[in-house]
């Protein structure tokens, strides 16, 4: 049997973090979970994630700054990173800012906390292929 897929939750909104981690535990994925890019960029060198969950905004070290210290580190550099964020206004123009922002920074895309839980965990299942 194939090892879980391993994802690291970045997050300083406690809540999220806890009903996320449970959902995608439910869904089959072992979950770690930090309050901050600082802390999660320490998670990272005891155990590599297949895929990063992360906040565009947070304290101690946000979402873009991880990103880019990830990219200069060989351990983590390649590994997937898919923003989290609450910025999910419908209008096209915030949407393309959104797009523009996961490309500037390398990572796979973004996910909008507002959206359907189940339907977040299918989109993570495709960007793990």
């Amino acid at each position: 049997m194939a090892e879980q897929p391993c994802i690291l939750v970045v997050d300083d909104d406690p809540d999220f973090r806890e009903i996320f981690s449970r959902k995608l535990g439910d869904a089959g994925f072992r979950v770690m979970t930090a309050e901050d890019g600082k802390a999660a960029l320490e998670k990272m060198q005891k155990e590599t994630p297949n895929l990063v969950l992360l906040d565009v905004k947070m304290p101690v070290m946000d979402g873009a700054t991880m990103v880019l210290k990830m990219k200069e580190d060989p351990r983590t550099k390649d590994i997937k990173v898919v923003f989290i964020t609450s910025l999910g206004d419908p209008r096209p123009e915030i949407q393309e800012i959104n797009r523009k922002f996961s490309g500037d920074f390398g990572a796979q895309g973004y996910l909008k906390k507002t959206d359907n839980l189940d339907s977040l965990v299918d989109q993570i299942r495709v960007f793990l292929k």
